[in-house]
């Protein structure tokens, strides 16, 4: 990535976001369709955290971290929508330049700590599986919140300092930046001096942010299936792949997606697709996490049946008593 040349540097002091589309008869169908998305997502994720707070079945070490990733979903797609959605409504696609720097550490603060956070969830499934008679004892409640309380610590220190150390540069024009979010990559494309050596201490910390997670829970999952495989019984190697199947199909989605987005070549047709896989894991991964836990996962199912059925008789005795 190339600075911009010296005779063209003109310091911009906002960007043009151009989205997806500068058709106006689609601006309000893309509008209506993140917007269904988004309240959909945040129906999704809220619902869970209200399960697992509430419902004291939910009351384990793998729920808790659920409920930390809905919390963490939640987040992350306010970060996101509500800004596309506002441009698509008003046509206004400004972002002055600290907006987007904010707007960059927020996504990336949250990203990373999901990274961490899956790492946790599936170190908790190893024990599980792996390590059935001492898992009480090894993920008790002060180790839970350590977990994730490190998991969301450690994402928010290591953006900022990525994202302080971009602050410190100049952009320059043009202003338009083809994408619907400040994202690091196009942003890198307008830093007018300088880009090699932001490059090169983003990509150092950013291999220390996501490898570590990346590689434990690959380490996780390679134990975990080996000791599935080494289950005699059909109905037992079942039993311990549910335990974890929900978790393997979300971390599946989000990396999927994170290394489409991030480490394929950047060729011209791959380029075009960027926005693509960006939208999947900024946008699609929120909305899905919720439906994989809740139709997946058979706790989640009769802990939502259990407060339809309290919530129900009590409409009942409100519409008898009128």
């Amino acid at each position: 990535m190339s600075s911009i040349p010296k005779e063209n540097q003109t310091l911009i002091n906002h960007f043009l976001l151009l989205g997806f589309s500068d058709r106006q008869d689609l601006q309000i169908f893309l509008f209506l369709i993140f917007l269904l998305i988004y309240l959909v997502t945040m129906t999704g994720n809220i619902l869970i955290i209200a399960l697992v707070a509430f419902d004291q079945h939910l009351h384990t070490p793998m729920y808790f971290f659920v409920g930390n990733l809905s919390c963490l979903e939640t987040c992350y797609s306010s970060t996101i929508l509500p800004r596309m959605l506002a441009s698509l409504l008003t046509g206004n696609r400004t972002i002055s330049i600290s907006c987007c720097v904010m707007q960059l550490w927020i996504f990336g603060f949250l990203a990373a700590t999901e990274c961490y956070l899956l790492a946790v969830m599936s170190y908790d499934r190893y024990l599980a599986v792996c390590k059935p008679l001492h898992y009480t004892s090894l993920m008790n409640s002060r180790c839970c919140i350590q977990l994730a309380l490190a998991s969301w610590l450690t994402g928010s220190f290591i953006v900022t300092a990525i994202v302080l150390t971009m602050s410190q540069f100049s952009f320059c024009a043009p202003s338009e930046i083809d994408h619907f979010v400040c994202d690091f990559k196009p942003l890198m494309q307008h830093v007018c001096s300088g880009a090699h050596l932001l490059l090169l201490s983003s990509f150092v910390t950013t291999s220390l942010l996501t490898l570590p997670p990346f590689l434990l829970t690959l380490a996780s999952y390679i134990c975990i299936i080996t000791t599935i495989l080494q289950i005699p019984s059909d109905t037992g190697r079942k039993k311990a792949f549910s335990t974890c199947s929900s978790h393997l199909a979300v971390v599946t989605l989000f990396y999927g997606a994170l290394i489409a987005a991030y480490l394929l070549p950047d060729t011209d047709a791959l380029h075009r697709m960027n926005k693509i896989f960006s939208l999947f894991y900024m946008v699609i991964t929120p909305l899905v996490n919720p439906l994989i836990y809740s139709l997946r996962n058979k706790e989640v199912s009769k802990s939502l049946r259990r407060a339809i059925n309290k919530c129900v008789p009590i409409q009942i005795l409100i519409m008898d008593s009128n």
